[in-house]
C-alpha cells in the first residue's frame, strides 16, 4: 500500500481548540474569523485531504464546533489542564493506530505535517514524533501512538502537565521542518490576525 492509503488507515487527528484563550481575549480561538472564515475551517480544510477520522476536542461552544460535522470531544478531566487534557481526550476516543495533534489556531498547516511526522515515526520506531521548526520545537504538532493512553492518563493523575516532559518519557523522535516553517505561524491575539497572516 502507499503511504497514503497508509496514513488513512494508521491515523487520526484531534484538533485542539478546548483551551481558554487569554490572549485572545478570552475568545474561543477556532471560531474566530479570519478572511471570513472561522480559523478551524482552515485546519479542517488541510486535514481532510488526507485523513477520514477528524476529532475536535473542545470544551466551549461544542454545538458550534457540531455544525463542522466533525466528532466533538471534550477533555475527560476538569479544569482546563491544558493541551495533553486534550491530547487523551482524543487518544481515547479513536481506535486508529495513530493520534495526529494540531492546534485550531494554524491556519497555515499543510499536509506536509502529517506526511513527514509519519514517515519519521515509522522509519525510526517511535512512540512519538514531534515538529520541530529549526529554532524550536512545536509539541502541539505531533503524531502519537494511541497506545501511550495509559501512560498519559497516569501522568496527568500524578499532576504533570508539561507537554514535553511527557513526550520524552518515551521514544520521540524530532522531525526538522526547517524548509517550511510558516506552517507553525499560530494566531494568539486580535494583532496577530491584523498583522501576520494573508491567506
Amino acid at each position: 500500500m502507499s503511504d497514503d492509503t497508509l496514513i488513512k488507515t494508521d491515523v487520526a487527528a484531534v484538533i485542539l481548540a478546548g483551551g481558554k484563550a487569554m490572549r485572545m481575549q478570552g475568545a474561543d480561538k477556532g471560531l474566530v474569523t479570519l478572511k471570513g472564515k472561522p480559523m478551524i475551517t482552515y485546519v479542517i480544510q488541510a486535514l481532510k485531504v488526507q485523513l477520514d477520522e477528524i476529532l475536535i476536542n473542545a470544551n466551549r461552544n461544542k454545538h458550534k464546533y457540531q455544525e463542522f460535522g466533525y466528532p466533538v470531544i471534550s477533555d475527560l478531566t476538569d479544569g482546563y489542564l491544558g493541551p495533553l487534557a486534550g491530547i487523551l481526550s482524543g487518544l481515547k476516543a479513536t481506535r486508529k493506530e495513530f493520534l495526529l495533534v494540531v492546534p485550531c489556531d494554524s491556519p497555515n498547516l499543510s499536509g506536509v505535517i502529517l506526511a513527514k511526522l509519519y514517515k519519521n515515526i515509522k522509519q525510526n520506531r517511535a512512540d512519538i514524533a514531534v515538529a520541530h521548526d529549526g529554532n524550536r520545537m512545536h509539541p502541539v504538532f505531533a503524531l502519537i501512538k494511541t497506545t501511550l493512553m495509559d501512560s498519559l492518563d497516569e501522568y496527568l493523575a500524578d499532576g504533570g502537565r508539561k507537554i514535553d516532559e511527557w513526550y520524552f518519557l518515551h521514544n520521540c523522535c524530532v522531525v526538522q521542518f526547517t524548509d517550511s516553517p510558516e506552517i507553525f505561524n499560530n494566531i494568539n491575539s486580535p494583532k496577530d490576525i491584523a498583522t501576520h497572516f494573508e491567506i
